[in-house]
Parts: C-alpha cells; sequence; structure tokens
C-alpha cells in the first residue's frame, strides 16, 4: 500500500455471494483508519445470478471512485469465470489475484445438455492464470465454508485471504466484519475469516482438477442431486416453468416436486429463481463407469 496514491481493490462475482459485504467491510475499515474512501459498485441482475462488482479506493487522498483499467492493486473474485473476465483490470507487474476456484456455471453455457456434454464456461485451470498474475491465490472457498456449516461464509473466507494482503491487523478486520453479518452467524462468519487467512499464511496451494482430451466422447463427471424443502415451498410453479429439461411439478399438494431423477444437467436455474429459497442443486462426482 503506497503512502501516495490510493490503494485500488476491485471485488467481483456474481448475484447472492456477499460482494457488496465484502466491499463495506473493506471500505469501512479503511475509513477508520484514517483514510479517505471511495467506493462504486454495480449489482447488474444480481438476484438472478447476474455480475456484480464494486470498486474500492482508499488512501491519503482519493478523488474518483472507478478504479482505472490495468490498475487493481487487488482483484477478488467470489467466482472462478468473474475473476478471470476482470483479470485485464489488475496491474500487470504487482497485482494480486485472490480467486474461489469453485463455479457457477450459468445456464446459457449449457448449450450441450447431454450428461457429461461439454459446456462453454472458462476452461482455465489455477495453475496457469497464478501463472499470468504477480502474486496470486486459488482457493476452495466455498468447500472451507462448507466444512464451517453454510457455503455461504465464503465470501468471509476470501475475505480472511484479502487480509493477507492488507497492513491493517487482523484484529481490526474482525472487529469491522462483526458489524456486517447478521447476529446470529457472527462466530462462523469469524471462524470463515481465521480459515481463509491461515490458507493463504499456511502457503496451501489448490489442487489441479484432470485435464480431459479436447477430442474424448462426451463422459458424466458429475451428479446433480436435487434438494427441495418442502416446507418453505409455495407452489409458485416458476421452477416447473422454467427447468429446461422438465424435470419438475407440483405435486397433490402443490408443492414442486423431481419426476425426472437424473435428467437434470445442474444449470441451476431452479435454485436462482426460487423466490423462497426452497431449492438447492447439489454438484457431485459421479460415480465411475463399470468396466
Amino acid at each position: 500500500m503506497s503512502a501516495e496514491r490510493p490503494t485500488n481493490v476491485l471485488i467481483v462475482g456474481v448475484g447472492g455471494q456477499g460482494v457488496i459485504m465484502v466491499s463495506k467491510v473493506l471500505a469501512a475499515l479503511a475509513q477508520r483508519q484514517g483514510l479517505q474512501v471511495k467506493q462504486s459498485e454495480v449489482h447488474g441482475m444480481a438476484k438472478r445470478g447476474g455480475s456484480v462488482f464494486s470498486h474500492v479506493r482508499f488512501g491519503p487522498e482519493v478523488w474518483s471512485p472507478v478504479i482505472p483499467r490495468g490498475e487493481a492493486d487487488i482483484l477478488v473474485a467470489l467466482e472462478w469465470a468473474e475473476g478471470l473476465r476482470w483479470l485485464d483490470a489488475l496491474k500487470r507487474d504487482g497485482g494480486t489475484f485472490i480467486a474461489d476456484t469453485q463455479q457457477i456455471v450459468p445456464p446459457i453455457a449449457f448449450r450441450d445438455r447431454r450428461p457429461g456434454g461439454r459446456s462453454a464456461y472458462a476452461p482455465q485451470a489455477p495453475a496457469a492464470i497464478l501463472e499470468m498474475v504477480g502474486t496470486g491465490y486459488a482457493l476452495d472457498a466455498t468447500r472451507i465454508a462448507a466444512g464451517l456449516g453454510n457455503t455461504r461464509f465464503a465470501n468471509s473466507v476470501l475475505l480472511g485471504a484479502l487480509s493477507t494482503a492488507l497492513p491493517f491487523a487482523a484484529e481490526a478486520w474482525l472487529a469491522v466484519l462483526r458489524q456486517f453479518v447478521p447476529p446470529a452467524t457472527v462466530e462462523p462468519n469469524l471462524q470463515a475469516f481465521r480459515a481463509g487467512r491461515d490458507w493463504v499464511e499456511s502457503g496451501a496451494r489448490p489442487a489441479e482438477p484432470a485435464a480431459r482430451p479436447a477430442d474424448a466422447a462426451p463422459v458424466a463427471t458429475h451428479a446433480h442431486r436435487v434438494e427441495i424443502n418442502a416446507s418453505w415451498c409455495k407452489g409458485c410453479n416458476i421452477c416447473v416453468r422454467m427447468c429446461p429439461e422438465r424435470c419438475l411439478r407440483l405435486d397433490d399438494n402443490g408443492i414442486a416436486a423431481l419426476v425426472r431423477d437424473g435428467a437434470c444437467t445442474g444449470c441451476h436455474l431452479c435454485e436462482w429463481l426460487c423466490p423462497d429459497f426452497a431449492i438447492r442443486v447439489h454438484d457431485e462426482a459421479a460415480p465411475s463407469p463399470a468396466r
């Protein structure tokens, strides 16, 4: 962090991941240190899984809330493809890239909807991207958060990783974080922050996914399990009408039910559109084919 110029942090992701929460924690922390802060954000179609990004600039004197292209000191990506999309915003020399390796694949990427069919999602592996940046950390923040009880804590895991790149004390981060999370989730969010910070300080590195030959026939590498919380479902019928594979219908009680188990391609459209948060789509490793 320079004493003469603003520090530029760009935070990106998709709707519902907590991009704005992360940016507000950082902005509030910088203000507490007596620094000038400018913040701007774009929500887009945030409530429907669309892109969300936030610029945070702080320093002794800051004039504009927008980070010039190629001038971000730190790029924090709560979703892998969003991080790649914004990579050219990062400084070519000395920039720090922090990203969750978990992928949220949009429905438009599933043009080949056969089981195991290839998607149009960004294929770049973490190791290849980390070689392109000055300093890089690619961690499975979502899996770390799941181990703490809820994948929604992934934003706090990444906040912990971010804290290692800035000269603010860990205690100061924790004090501000307490103010921006629901009271009932303060402790798990603090644990998630510490887990992200510990991951960076331990020097951990992500495991590389196995590459699949380009000319190989589609092979199902993931199974998709649909979980429906019947007590939350209000029978709005949105999921039934929007599912491209017609996997769902309303049962005799007007509750969403899975009728084509195994047909789900994992587009997550039902999960994102459900106003009652009654549906979750779990991506799981597919069983190995018999030989």
